[in-house]
């Protein structure tokens, strides 16, 4: 598992990285400054859980049932977070119209926290 959850958050970091240079250079020239800015918060997004992920795969502080748990928490928080943003952001360069997308933004933050939460609860757990 612990392979996993380092060769996903290595991916993320990689992919928040290109997507923030994509952004900053071509999407620059074609998006509104208030779309831009949702685009660089979920490249923001993106990279944190990255490095969160990071911190979880390679802590022995977590117990390896809540990095599990955590794990899909982050990858799914992400996709439906950062990937929504991203799909909403570019809508104008695709033609179609995906706002009933939006709707999956805050279920993915929400997963982002409990993800966070999760963490709390497991280090108090071993800590007790």
């Amino acid at each position: 598992m612990q392979t996993k959850v380092l060769s996903i958050a290595t991916i993320l970091g990689l992919t928040a990285i290109i997507l923030g240079a994509f952004g900053a250079h071509a999407l620059k020239q074609v998006l509104t400054p208030e779309q831009l800015i949702a685009f660089e918060t979920g490249v923001k997004y993106q990279m944190y859980h990255a490095l969160f992920l990071l911190f979880v795969g390679t802590t022995a502080a977590v117990s390896d049932k809540a990095r599990k748990f955590i794990f899909n928490l982050v990858v799914f928080g992400v996709v439906l977070f950062s990937g929504s943003i991203y799909v909403l952001t570019t809508k104008g360069l695709s033609g179609i119209d995906l706002k009933p997308l939006g709707i999956v933004t805050p279920i993915g933050g929400l997963l982002l926290i409990v993800a966070w939460f999760w963490l709390f609860v497991d280090l108090i757990r071993k800590k007790s």
